[in-house]
C-alpha cells in the first residue's frame, strides 16, 4: 500500500500542568515508529502505510492512560489516494 498522511490531535484529561508531558511521550512514540513525521501547534502529521500509523494512534491512546489520563479526545485526519501521497508535495512551496 503506498503511503499516506495521518494527523493526530491528542487531548489527554489531566491536570493542566500534565497535558505537555504526556504529550511529549506520544511525540516521542511517534518519532520511534514514524520516519517521517511534523510536529505542529495543534497536531502531528505522519507519513506512512495506513495500518502502521493507524497503530501508532492506537498506542498514543494507551500511552495517555497509563499516564494517568481518565479519558482521551483524539481528532484524527486521513489523507489517502491509491497512488500515495506526501506532506512535501502539499507544503513544499512553503519551504
Amino acid at each position: 500500500m503506498a503511503d499516506v498522511n495521518v494527523s493526530l490531535q491528542i487531548l489527554p484529561v489531566v491536570a493542566e500542568e500534565d497535558i505537555y508531558p504526556v504529550v511529549d511521550k506520544v511525540i516521542a512514540l511517534i518519532d520511534q515508529k514514524c520516519d517521517k513525521y511534523e510536529v505542529g501547534p495543534m497536531e502531528t502529521t505522519m507519513e506512512g502505510p495506513l495500518d502502521e500509523l493507524l497503530e501508532i494512534v492506537k498506542e498514543a491512546q494507551e500511552i495517555c492512560v497509563k499516564a494517568g489520563a481518565k479519558r482521551v479526545v483524539s481528532i484524527v485526519k486521513i489523507d489517502y489516494k491509491a497512488e500515495g501521497v506526501t506532506m512535501n508535495e502539499k507544503i513544499y512551496k512553503y519551504r
